[in-house]
């Protein structure tokens, strides 16, 4: 059953809602509760643990990635376990009322809700309860609560201007640097701060900070962006070079305007259009193959359940085709295009949209975890999300859909779209 990835009708369920947290400290994994009978608990010491990896022991922390608190709760997974009765948000509570519900979510996820970060605090389930009173904080959650909304008035104008606001992890005076916060990821600083090159070229930059795997970096690291940034300076440096020369030659011509024999000077201005020209053509061919983009598998597994499948789907049949792979599969755009949803969808449950330069869009559905935002601009084969079993779903795996427009019911057979573009599937 797991091996199609079939897909049963849709239910709604809080439960697959859960979880979803792309943090600096790793791609949370949605998974079922499970364990319900088991006692789980973890003392202070190690919370405070993993939120200095998810955040820097950061409470408050909320820059805008839609991950909140010290624990870098999402708003689902805030809103399942109850955290409304505490604050409208994690990032608005306080530590005790975020860690009562973090052992909420310990009981029905385990550690792998944070993944990375579980692993470096040792977070298992099975130990002393943490010593916290969140009732008795109430009041402060309130006051908290009332100074934020007042904050966000105030905030929202840089927000809407993303490019000329600095970033808060970002250093003003050192145009060059980046130090990694909580939520970030090497997808989303390259997209934000412009890096030619994208994530790739940031990754091959920092590969000795980040280590081997690009997907996990952590709070508190300090990426270099730009290392071409000072070819850029050289141009400007030579530009007045040939002014230089013209210099020199004007005043020649003027300190002898009688001698008519030397007015045949008029042949270097006639070298110069020639090299214009050159240098023009140059840059333009150069910039031909920057712009061009290929196509990629999704995933590199082999098809479950086929295209136009019939069965009890609410359009009669299998709108795209399965991939069976196990959870947490790293998940690949098609080709180049720009992000237009990136989030819960129901049945589907996570997943990612993009648009691609044809007019065609294609789907990503029951994904674990999600590496890019909407309106992020991606290339083909960059990895957008990872796989998983989230919305009505039998079993991990990956559902992709190709369409002529960005909602369901719009659907082209996927496989032939993708063999037209050269993949082998």
């Amino acid at each position: 059953m797991a091996a199609t990835g079939r897909h049963r009708r849709y239910q709604p369920s809080r439960i697959n809602r859960a979880s979803l947290t792309v943090t600096a400290g790793g791609a949370g994994i949605a998974l079922p509760l499970i364990g319900a009978g088991t006692v789980n608990a973890a003392p202070v010491s190690t919370w405070e643990k993993v939120a200095a990896c998810e955040s820097s022991n950061n409470w408050q922390i909320n820059t805008g990635n839609r991950y909140y608190g010290g624990l870098q709760f999402s708003q689902s997974t805030w809103e399942a376990y109850g955290g409304g009765q505490y604050a409208a948000r994690a990032d608005l509570a306080t530590k005790d009322q975020q860690i009562a519900i973090a052992e909420k979510v310990l009981k029905g996820q385990g550690p792998q809700a944070w993944p990375s970060c579980s692993v470096k605090a040792g977070l298992t389930r099975g130990g002393d309860a943490p010593d916290v009173s969140p009732a008795r904080q109430a009041s402060d959650t309130a006051q908290n609560t009332k100074s934020a909304q007042s904050a966000k008035t105030t905030q929202s104008p840089p927000r809407s201007d993303p490019k000329k606001a600095a970033s808060p992890t970002s250093v003003p005076t050192e145009r060059e640097g980046y130090t990694v916060a909580g939520g970030d990821s090497l997808s989303g600083i390259a997209a934000s701060q412009e890096v030619r090159g994208g994530w790739q070229r940031l990754y091959e930059q920092n590969r000795q900070v980040v280590g081997s795997d690009p997907d996990l970096i952590f709070p508190g690291q300090k990426l270099v962006l730009h290392v071409s940034a000072p070819a850029k300076d050289k141009p400007a440096a030579e530009a007045p070079a040939p002014p230089k020369k013209e210099a020199a030659k004007k005043p020649a011509a003027k300190a002898e305007p009688s001698k008519q024999a030397e007015k045949p000077k008029p042949k270097p201005q006639a070298e110069k259009p020639k090299e214009e020209p050159k240098q023009v053509s140059k840059p333009k061919t150069a910039e031909k193959p920057k712009q061009s983009s290929g196509f990629s598998a999704p995933v590199s597994a082999g098809t479950g359940t086929p295209y136009r499948k019939a069965g009890s789907w609410a359009s009669g049949y299998h709108t795209g085709v399965d991939f069976p792979v196990p959870t947490g599969t790293s998940v690949k755009a098609v080709a180049g295009g720009t992000v237009v949803s990136a989030g819960w969808e129901g049945s589907y449950g996570y997943q990612v949209v993009i648009r691609h330069g044809d007019g065609k869009y294609s789907q990503y559905a029951h994904l674990s975890a999600l590496n890019v935002r909407d309106g992020q601009k991606v290339n083909a084969g960059q990895r957008i999300a990872r796989s998983g079993s989230t919305g009505n779903s039998t079993g991990p795996h990956l559902h992709f859909e190709m369409r002529t427009g960005p909602g369901y019911g719009s659907d082209i057979d996927p496989v032939s779209y993708l063999r037209a573009g050269g993949v082998r599937i």
